[in-house]
């Protein structure tokens, strides 16, 4: 329990650290990689140089204080945080680095003095402890489950497959023939690299982009502009390389009853998870509703594939959105509208008390989705929506 004269402490001194903007975290990582550089063989290096990284540490660091006092308005964020967490393997020890950074960051650019510090040092203490447990709790569950592991487990790549101009479905099968834990629709693998010319370790998490089997995993990777490890996976990977896996992770993912009817919305890359989601509901015994939406044919992936299982279940309809159609796309057999994803064309279909709506996309697409669901009334409870990187509120 955190003392309440820490909690007034940490609450009277919030606004002070939010004045200070992403000063703040830029110092507190520019100090850590500094003093323990080590640490950048966990963290994504790209998000450092782009910022969304100190954005989202700046966030978090604003509404742990601002719930001090109700650490239970947290919990959906610590599950969150905690899956990502143990994708990379984070250890109790490094929270201690963490948390020694974070203070003298504080007490470097602030002064607040010896009681300000202590108050946060321990609010800062209750919060990793709770990130602890929980993570253990996580890696437990993931080496106990049959065809589960604890950290790290060499993988092959048994089969890659173009998708669309920009991306690529890859298949890894573990090398010591044993079969692979099963996982809920809609998570994410982490993958370990470190190939000849990378400076660091990279991990990164990818979807999952098909329905769990018993003896393989499926990702699809989008490249990326100046993407490092998406440039590595399509161009220099090739079939019997081997890769290192974390477990399937994540708590997005599908959680209906076979009753429940579903829409999945996606855009572009977006599909990945809800691929994994659609390919598990074949069998689903209510409506589900796939709406894509990608820039144009050569950039549509998986159009057969999806268009092959509604016409083999009768319960799962389609609705595509091109951007920009090219001269060669079929209006009607390849997609049925143009523009952005407009939800008022389907509200007849969408127009259900017990639907749930799932998606995913690039972070403005998912706005300008969220707006229109909750424009249309419906409740948070039945929004499940996922951020690829640093996580980012709607």
């Amino acid at each position: 329990m955190i003392s309440q004269q820490t909690i007034e402490t940490v609450k009277a001194t919030a606004p002070i650290l939010a004045q200070t903007g992403p000063a703040l975290t830029a110092h507190f990582y520019e100090r850590m990689f500094s003093h323990n550089p080590e640490l950048k063989d966990i963290f994504n290096m790209s998000n450092q140089r782009n910022g969304d990284q100190r954005e989202a540490l700046f966030n978090a660091i604003c509404a742990y204080a601002n719930n001090i006092d109700n650490l239970a308005a947290l919990l959906p964020a610590v599950e969150k945080i905690a899956h990502k967490h143990t994708s990379f393997m984070i250890t109790a020890e490094q929270y201690a680095i963490v948390g020694g950074h974070l203070l003298a960051t504080i007490d470097e650019l602030l002064a607040p003095g010896q009681a300000v510090l202590d108050a946060w040092g321990e609010a800062y203490g209750v919060l990793a402890e709770v990130f602890i447990q929980r993570e253990e709790a996580i890696y437990q569950e993931n080496e106990h489950k049959q065809g589960g592991w604890r950290g790290i487990r060499t993988f092959m790549l048994i089969e890659k497959q173009r998708e669309s101009d920009t991306i690529t479905s890859f298949v890894f099968k573990p090398i010591d023939g044993e079969a692979v834990a099963t996982f809920k629709p809609g998570q994410y693998l982490g993958i370990v690299l470190q190939p000849a010319g990378f400076e660091h370790q990279e991990i990164r998490q990818y979807s999952l982009s098909g329905a769990p089997h018993p003896d393989h995993y499926r990702i699809s990777v989008k490249r990326e502009a100046g993407g490092k490890v998406s440039s590595y996976l399509h161009d220099s990977l090739q079939v019997g390389d081997r890769v290192e896996l974390a477990p399937p992770a994540g708590d997005f993912f599908l959680d209906v009853s076979p009753q429940t009817p579903v829409a999945l919305i996606s855009g572009g890359v977006g599909l990945t998870p809800t691929l994994s989601m659609l390919e598990s509901l074949c069998d689903h015994q209510a409506e589900v509703h796939w709406i894509h939406a990608t820039e144009n044919g050569a950039q549509h992936a998986f159009r057969q594939h999806v268009q092959h299982l509604a016409a083999q279940s009768t319960h799962i309809a389609t609705h595509t959105w091109y951007r920009e159609p090219q001269a060669e796309d079929r209006p009607a057999e390849d997609f049925q509208y143009q523009g952005l994803v407009d939800l008022s064309k389907l509200s007849a279909a969408l127009d259900n008390p017990a639907m749930h709506y799932y998606f995913c996309g690039p972070v403005g697409f998912m706005q300008h989705v969220a707006r229109q669901l909750q424009a249309m009334g419906i409740s948070e409870d039945r929004l499940h929506y996922e951020c690829f990187g640093p996580h980012k509120v709607l």
